[in-house]
């Protein structure tokens, strides 16, 4: 499976909402259980990537897009705000991860914020998330604050929002 044959295609039926789900499941288990442990990845999973949670951020604006292949690769989700594209997920799967699918991904939303005649992408990312702040990094985002959210029950996601003006 090579990058050139990889596609993002638009994700709309309740069919490609359960991949996402199924994808996110996957994909936030082995990454962030060692960050902020099980119990609170079920708990965002459940709150933030379900399919019924899914289905009603599409309905609330958010684009979702799925990588596929052969197979599911990876997915993300977009929202246009006044001047700037909230990038809210970007994940792959890590058997993908240094191929540049990243890239691939990144480059449609660099292309969906122009389109859209934005300014700039925004995005939130674990401040223990060190990889991918490094990603973002080397992409020419940059750290604009620190931010704090109360997602409930007893969690928080202690965040850096960075930006790349386009």
């Amino acid at each position: 499976m090579g990058i050139s044959n990889s596609q993002l295609i638009s994700v709309i039926s309740d069919l490609e909402i359960a991949r996402v789900a199924t994808l996110a499941k996957t994909i936030w288990t082995q990454h962030y259980t060692p960050i902020i442990g099980k119990e609170q990845v079920d708990y965002m999973l459940h709150k933030f990537q379900s399919a019924e949670t899914i289905k009603s951020q599409i309905t609330d604006g958010s684009h979702y897009f799925l990588l596929q292949s052969e197979k599911d690769l990876g997915y993300l989700s977009i929202k246009a705000e006044e001047q700037t594209l909230f990038l809210s997920k970007i994940y792959l799967l890590e058997t993908e991860r240094g191929r540049g699918l990243g890239k691939k991904m990144m480059n449609f939303i660099t292309c969906k914020a122009h389109e859209m005649m934005l300014n700039s992408i925004r995005l939130t990312v674990n401040k223990y998330n060190h990889d991918a702040i490094a990603s973002y990094e080397k992409m020419g985002f940059t750290k604009k604050r620190e931010v704090v959210f109360d997602i409930g029950n007893g969690y928080i996601m202690d965040d850096y929002e960075m930006v790349l003006e386009l």
